[in-house]
């Protein structure tokens, strides 16, 4: 028996995810695809696929507006469906990780589950219904899955940890060496963005997404950040939120020391009429990060990495020296 879709009769899609569908041709044909992919609960499969994750992405909207890409941490089952609306999630932030301010109850928040040594990922929106002692439950809003292209395959292992534990921590209004290096080298990133506005509707929250490249991906120039963005799944729900409200919150994970890395400040795109783009084989279109704040926590993820296998979607990109 087909899982039904989304059975609402407005788009799955608000305004600046529409607009970029336009742009580039392709509105009827994801209103289409949106109705048949996206949902408002959580099927089975992703039940099932949320409750043997060990570590889960979220983004998250502060009280200025401004979005963060975070990490939750915790031995398979810390994300349990109560039902298929309502997720229970049995984790507390990391030390130093913006959402322990952001954690509110009534806060719009991001899901992404994503195994990056099996390629898997789904996608969840929703709102924080009521935060307890251990954690926190989600009534869902949208729910979907995307593609396994970009990933870099990595195993891990978790140790035991206290997330309350203190680590160095470093406030950054600039990107200093450490940091432009470490994003340098990255072969992987996460983005949050939202667009929040009454008038999106059931399409309206917070997004937050995987971005993988060959290393050397995220070109570094003073404070900001330059991003070949590939082909994907053409629903467009971060470039969408950009459409609309320019704030994006950037997070890279040191694989190698646990180092995390978490900015935020304003995005825009460069499409590819752009000569600049012309300059990054593989690339549709550019991303462009100007931050604005962030921080860096030493040693935080309680997570050890394999060497990582690249994906074989990035054959035919990069990788780029200074291409501009």
């Amino acid at each position: 028996m087909a899982i039904p879709g989304w059975q609402r009769p407005e788009s799955p899609f608000h305004a600046g995810e529409r607009a970029i569908q336009g742009k580039l041709g392709g509105v009827e044909r994801m209103d289409t695809l949106g109705r048949r992919m996206i949902r408002d609960f959580l099927p089975e499969q992703h039940q099932q696929f949320y409750a043997q994750l060990s570590y889960l992405m979220v983004g998250s909207v502060d009280g200025e507006g401004n979005p963060w890409a975070s990490i939750l941490v915790g031995e398979p089952g810390f994300v349990a469906s109560l039902d298929d609306r309502t997720l229970a999630i049995s984790a507390r932030p990391l030390f130093g990780d913006p959402l322990n301010d952001t954690l509110i109850a009534g806060a719009n928040l991001g899901f992404l589950g994503i195994e990056l040594h099996t390629r898997r990922r789904n996608r969840v929106n929703g709102v924080v219904k009521a935060i307890h002692s251990g954690g926190f439950d989600v009534q869902v809003g949208q729910t979907f899955g995307n593609c396994p292209k970009y990933i870099q395959s990595r195993r891990f292992d978790l140790r035991e940890f206290d997330p309350a534990e203190a680590r160095p921590i470093h406030a950054l209004t600039a990107l200093g060496d450490a940091e432009r290096e470490a994003i340098a080298a990255a072969d992987t990133f996460f983005i949050a963005t939202a667009y929040l506005a009454e008038s999106a509707g059931a399409a309206k929250g917070v997004d937050v997404s995987h971005r993988g490249g060959n290393p050397g991906f995220v070109q570094v120039e003073g404070n900001t950040l330059t991003v070949p963005d590939f082909a994907g799944n053409c629903h467009f729900n971060t470039f969408g939120n950009i459409e609309l409200n320019p704030r994006a919150g950037l997070t890279f994970i040191d694989f190698a020391t646990g180092h995390m890395l978490y900015l935020t400040g304003i995005a825009e795109v460069i499409w590819d009429s752009d000569p600049k783009t012309a300059a990054y084989a593989g690339a549709e279109r550019l991303l462009r990060f100007h931050m604005t704040q962030g921080l860096r926590v030493e040693s935080s993820l309680p997570l050890t990495w394999s060497t990582p296998e690249v994906s074989p979607f990035l054959e035919t990109t990069g990788p780029w020296q200074n291409p501009e």
